[in-house]
């Protein structure tokens, strides 16, 4: 197989760049040709092959990295960073442009740091949460982990993505405290009290002296996290899971007015999940276990599908969490509040049957245990799998209007609506998957055009996205264009300022430096 080699490096440069890597980090970490496959993306919209990276390199420690980054700016390397994890609906661990090389940081997998007296956790960028929670079971740790779904996903990476989990600790970047980053020159710079030698608290307390740098280093191109503190739940006195189901697709205008001031009152304390009862469906099974009617299941389907899984067509899933007198008074407040709407049911451990994989895998997250049921949903229809999430305001109105538009454009492709709803502290996550088999050329087709549509749709109603596929990057980036595209320009100015060669994952959020001569292409 041909390497595909980076936009404006000569064949010796590469090779000659790829000899000195090698005498590095070794041979067998530099990864070429048939042993790049677990770097492409078959799950999106686009051939895996359009993203063919040249080389994929896993050095095992920082000066191996800083060595490599030296090699990356003589020679005008594009170097695509790679933590852990999958992140299959945004593009996985593939680079952006076929022929950048992607720097995979899997060996740098160190939890340097468990501090069960202040809660919190330092870790490398190669930590997966598996491995995390596995390593507080061993050493006995009274600490919980907030884990995502699926739990192979990497804690650095997925808090640099914007990531969030199940328990109150859900917001990963909020609850995260401390950088190491090196940069495009090698450099390294710790961010707020690491800054300051032999500081006592950089994992206590998020700021130091002057502006604070953490937010510039997520979902962005300026530098490579190489350590990161996070802040760990202690194990509560008493946990008590719950799901509040309701029969009617259009409850959920009630219900998210309802859950607004549980929110904000800290009444419900972790996320809100509301799963509509697609979601659960493509969780329990394929698509074939409901229906072999090729066009998009209707409502009414959906409401025999709930009826079928003693589901509603929405089902909020939550728990709470501390001593069991306050426990039983927060339950209580919530379930009066949530079973006001007509027809609303509740589920408590112990109700749902005992191989409910449904229940079971919530609950588990709920309490900070990884696990990969939710990883089923990608069977639902061939395989394929791109995730939106646009976000607004928790409110009946926006989560009414949002859901709507979903429905209308992914039925308008021919694809199923599948939905949850999520209630953060104060907005609201419309997560909306577009499933289909990638090995069809006109489902692929249909899936892309119906992914941009639901981007611009969603921005024209004052709906951002949260994060982006790396198709889509540039979509979603031009939907922030105000202030005469403000946020681009600050960002470039950044760029040019830490990486002018633009060798760190160039066109990451769209964001190039200014001298970049090559592809802009998504």
């Amino acid at each position: 197989m041909a390497t595909t080699l980076p936009e404006g490096v000569s064949s010796s440069d590469f090779d000659q760049a790829i000899r000195e890597i090698v005498k590095i980090i070794g041979d067998e970490w530099v990864f070429r040709e048939s042993d790049l496959s677990p770097y492409l993306d078959h799950m999106s919209a686009v051939p895996a092959e359009y993203r063919m990276p040249s080389a994929a390199l896993a050095p095992a420690d920082i000066e191996q990295t800083q060595a490599i980054l030296k090699i990356a700016n003589r020679f005008s390397l594009p170097l695509w960073t790679y933590g852990n994890g999958k992140n299959w609906a945004y593009g996985g661990p593939t680079p952006l442009h076929a022929g950048y090389l992607v720097l995979d940081l899997k060996r740098m997998s160190r939890i340097l740091e468990v501090n069960e007296e202040s809660g919190y956790v330092l870790v490398e960028p190669g930590v997966s949460y598996f491995q995390l929670y596995q390593h507080l079971q061993d050493i006995g740790s009274n600490l919980w982990i907030d884990c995502a779904a699926p739990g192979w996903g990497g804690v650095i990476g997925n808090a640099l993505e914007h990531g969030a989990g199940y328990t109150p600790y859900a917001d990963h970047y909020i609850m995260s405290c401390g950088m190491e980053v090196l940069l495009a020159d090698g450099s390294l710079v710790r961010t707020g009290m690491g800054a300051m030698p032999g500081s006592k608290a950089w994992q206590q307390f998020k700021y130091g002296y002057g502006p604070t740098l953490d937010g510039m280093f997520t979902q962005g191109n300026f530098g490579i996290v190489t350590k990161m503190g996070f802040w760990m739940m202690p194990k509560p006195p008493m946990y008590k899971p719950f799901m509040f189901s309701y029969e009617n697709e259009t409850d959920l205008h009630a219900v998210m007015d309802i859950l607004r001031p549980l929110k904000l009152n800290m009444i419900w304390q972790n996320g809100a999940v509301g799963e509509h009862i697609g979601y659960s469906a493509s969780v329990l099974g394929p698509r074939s276990d409901y229906t072999n009617d090729r066009a998009p299941i209707t409502s009414e389907r959906w409401s025999e599908i709930a009826k079928d899984l003693n589901l509603g067509v929405w089902n909020f899933y939550g728990a709470c969490y501390g001593l069991p007198s306050n426990v039983e008074m927060q339950f209580g407040a919530l379930k009066q509040a949530m079973t006001s709407v007509p027809g609303s049911r509740v589920w408590l451990e112990g109700d749902r049957a005992p191989d409910d994989a449904g229940w079971n895998y919530r609950a588990k997250l709920m309490q900070g245990i990884p696990n990969l049921t939710e990883f089923n949903l990608v069977n639902w229809d061939g395989g394929g799998h791109l995730n939106f999430s646009p976000m607004g305001p928790m409110s009946g109105r926006d989560s009414t209007k949002l859901y709507n538009l979903m429905k209308e454009i992914t039925n308008g492709y021919g694809f199923d609506h599948l939905t949850e709803v999520v209630g953060t502290f104060r907005g609201m996550i419309a997560l909306t998957m577009v499933m289909f088999d990638p090995r069809d050329e006109d489902a692929a087709k249909r899936a892309d055009a119906c992914s941009i549509d639901i981007i611009q749709k969603s921005a024209a109603l004052g709906y951002g996205e949260l994060k982006a596929n790396l198709r889509y990057m540039n979509t979603v980036m031009d939907c922030y264009s105000g202030q005469d595209n403000g946020l681009m320009k600050t960002l470039v100015k950044i760029k040019d300022a830490l990486d002018p060669q633009g060798i760190l994952s160039p066109g990451k959020s769209a964001i190039w430096p200014s001298s970049w001569k090559h592809s802009r292409d998504n």
